[in-house]
């Protein structure tokens, strides 16, 4: 089992964010508060107990105070087991943080908690910072991972953005020198995505900002893949990379693995999703009503109850983002059909492209056909 908290809270809106957050930090006790009532609440929404990673994202969760994480431990180990997987691998308990959030004496707070850190870099450039909106400098983003480490935090991942419009390219080259530097385990690096319902995308509408250059972040990509291939990461999901382990196997992402491999989760707190094998279920995206609900005793979430097609199209859409693929098998045992008959035609033309292939009776993505992940799943889609 795996346990996903989202605490809705950020010092300022970055501006390329549309997640659910809010700035306005007042309520946010009693929001924590919120999040322990539906964990109870929740505890029988999966079958079993023991959990085997919890992952705290946002939002900024480094903006809980020690009491708080407190609390929502206290809640979490009253009502389930947090034990080591089938693997005997600890639990992997993870905390996305901002830099600047990250001093010696809250990382030493946090040590008492999580056993990792996914750490918001995004890049290490000052002005693109600045442009961004975001609330750390560059020195905190440079050091921050080093006090991480004094702290006793060996398990972290950085995030990264490419594909930014309106600066030098070298400047990518730089942020991937940076990064490398650093020799942490784990990277997540996205093309950015400019939304609608953000000051990107207010600005792009009123012509302020060009669209991103789809051609330029298929460049810093296959840049980012180069270097990193190079420094011994393992390629394991299109945004993600995982440093080769001197005994074998790769320091993966364990929470967000258990996504990409449909296995059950539970959802907590305004926003968050649930999936159970055969539905999702969604919280309300808004931090007042959350509260308002949980204390009438209500979960505000909806609920969608999956069909053979839809179970079949999200297996295709996450799994090929993979090294794992999408084995055929599965397919088969979600449709109740033959998947490889259904989709003959369209899979010929995958095949065509260059983009897809079959061995060890698993669909996967080639090099080439990463570029365009979600073009392949939506092709191979049934309904």
């Amino acid at each position: 089992m795996h346990l996903y908290i989202h605490i809705p809270f950020c010092k300022q809106a970055c501006h390329y964010c549309d997640f659910h957050f809010s700035t306005n930090l007042s309520r946010k006790s009693v929001l924590v508060d919120a999040i322990c009532a539906e964990i109870i609440r929740q505890k029988e929404y999966l079958t079993g107990s023991v959990l085997h990673t919890i992952y705290f994202g946002g939002g900024t969760p480094s903006l809980l105070t020690e009491p708080e994480l407190e609390q929502i431990f206290a809640t979490i180990h009253h009502h389930f087991t947090v034990s080591s997987n089938p693997a005997g691998e600890p639990a992997e308990i993870t905390l996305e943080a901002n830099p600047d959030d990250l001093t010696q004496e809250k990382l030493t707070m946090l040590r008492r908690y999580v056993n990792r850190l996914s750490i918001g870099i995004q890049t290490f450039d000052e002005a693109t910072l600045r442009w961004m909106n975001r609330a750390h400098t560059a020195t905190e983003a440079e050091t921050c991972v080093r006090l991480a480490r004094d702290a006793g935090f060996e398990n972290m991942s950085l995030d990264l953005i490419y594909g930014i419009p309106n600066r030098p390219k070298s400047l990518w080259a730089a942020d991937l020198a940076h990064v490398l530097a650093l020799n942490v385990p784990h990277l997540s690096a996205y093309a950015l995505t400019i939304e609608p319902d953000t000051t990107f995308g207010r600005w792009e509408k009123k012509g302020k900002l060009p669209p991103v250059d789809e051609n330029l972040a298929a460049e810093q990509f296959e840049e980012l893949t180069r270097a990193l291939s190079s420094a011994d990461y393992e390629h394991y999901e299109i945004s993600n990379f995982a440093r080769r382990r001197a005994g074998g196997g790769a320091q993966y992402a364990r929470h967000n693995t258990a996504y990409w491999q449909r296995q059950p989760y539970l959802g907590i707190g305004p926003s968050a999703h649930s999936y159970n094998g055969h539905s999702r279920q969604y919280n309300i995206a808004s931090n007042a009503r959350y509260i308002a609900a949980i204390e009438q005793g209500i979960v505000p979430a909806t609920v969608e109850e999956l069909t053979r097609a839809d179970q079949v199209n999200e297996y295709l859409l996450t799994g090929l983002r993979t090294i794992w693929g999408c084995a055929v098998a599965e397919l088969n045992a979600l449709l109740g059909a033959d998947f490889m008959y259904v989709q003959a035609r369209d899979l010929a033309t995958m095949y065509a492209s260059g983009w897809l292939v079959h061995t060890d009776d698993r669909l996967r993505l080639t090099d080439a056909g990463k570029l365009f992940a979600d073009r392949v799943a939506s092709t191979l889609f049934v309904g």
